[in-house]
């Protein structure tokens, strides 16, 4: 039985396609959708689909919001979004975020971001908005260097901590992961990684747990296989089936998708992860941050020229 029922849709051409017809939506694990795609979204949820293209083969695939149950945003910067949640609340689709909020100011490492102040400010007003529970904090990806040590790291999340704790229910991490195009950009910016063995990292793990536990915050890794190991932190679901039980318990069509698929992995993520299906509707290459270890982008200039050159009236992120 295929994870997404399938359906038929007219586009704004007015011809009639086959798509599919996701519970979950992500949006997005390949680029950041609040941040720089907002009034773009919008459009797409009155229209009902949103056309995605596959980074490998350049194919595309038509995608129907209409059965949509939970939007899972990814975003570094929420801001330009929150005046449009409205949008979203009208229509019954419930929602949560994933805010990435790290601190690399000194490195340089996310470029394009706002200041981390004003950043730490938008994560206590979405959470004012939406309720803490809905706003899950990430410091992903943890980067040591010869020059950021564990130590410091450590020291970063925590002067975050202390300044949110109260406004988020979770934080996640996750420890880098050198692809390819990583590894290069990374080297550009003149940045090398060092790599934290299996006992470094658990060591790490079980520091940050206390301080989660002082915070009242629960800690969760991603795609790791470490944090069952580590007391206080648990290996995590990003698409969480289990979080959107307790947050929308009465909504029976999510309901009956999760009874379906909750035991399910989401192929087409990394073996590590643990996340139920959903669609991501991004495209790499979109993203305006600019951040040096980001996986969905070929460099950090490609990117940005991508958000300057992508069609805010089109059907797809192009």
């Amino acid at each position: 039985m295929p994870i997404h029922q399938k359906t038929t849709i007219t586009t704004d051409n007015g011809k009639n396609v086959e798509a599919i017809a996701p519970i979950i939506i992500s949006a997005s694990r390949s680029t950041d959708i609040p941040a720089f795609y907002g009034p773009w979204f919008i459009k797409r949820l009155e229209a009902g689909y949103v056309r995605w293209i596959n980074p490998w083969n350049g194919r595309s695939t038509h995608v129907s919001l209409r059965e949509a149950r939970v939007i899972v945003f990814w975003t570094k910067n929420p801001a330009p979004l929150l005046p449009l949640l409205g949008e979203i609340d009208r229509r019954g689709i419930h929602y949560y975020f994933h805010f990435t909020l790290n601190d690399y100011e000194c490195e340089g490492l996310e470029r394009s971001l706002p200041p981390l102040t004003e950043r730490i400010e938008t994560f206590k007003r979405l959470a004012g908005l939406i309720g803490r529970e809905r706003v899950l904090w990430r410091f992903d990806p943890l980067i040591v260097t010869a020059a950021l040590s564990p130590e410091e790291l450590l020291v970063r999340i925590v002067k975050i901590g202390d300044r949110i704790a109260g406004y988020t229910d979770r934080l996640t991490v996750s420890f880098l992961t050198e692809y390819a195009k990583v590894k290069r950009n990374l080297g550009r910016a003149g940045i090398a990684p060092v790599g934290l063995d299996s006992v470094d990292k658990y060591l790490f793990l079980d520091r940050l747990a206390g301080y989660l536990a002082g915070w009242n915050i629960c800690g969760f890794t991603c795609a790791e296989g470490t944090g069952d190991r580590s007391p206080g932190m648990s290996n995590g679901k990003c698409i969480d089936d289990s979080l959107m039980r307790r947050l929308w318990g009465g909504d029976l069509r999510l309901a009956g998708f999760i009874d379906a698929c909750a035991d399910t992995k989401d192929t087409g993520q990394r073996p590590g992860c643990r996340c139920i299906p959903s669609k991501d509707i991004g495209r790499y290459d979109t993203c305006g941050h600019g951040c040096c270890y980001c996986y969905a982008n070929a460099s950090p200039d490609i990117a940005v020229a991508g958000v300057a050159t992508a069609a805010a009236e089109a059907d797809a992120i192009i």
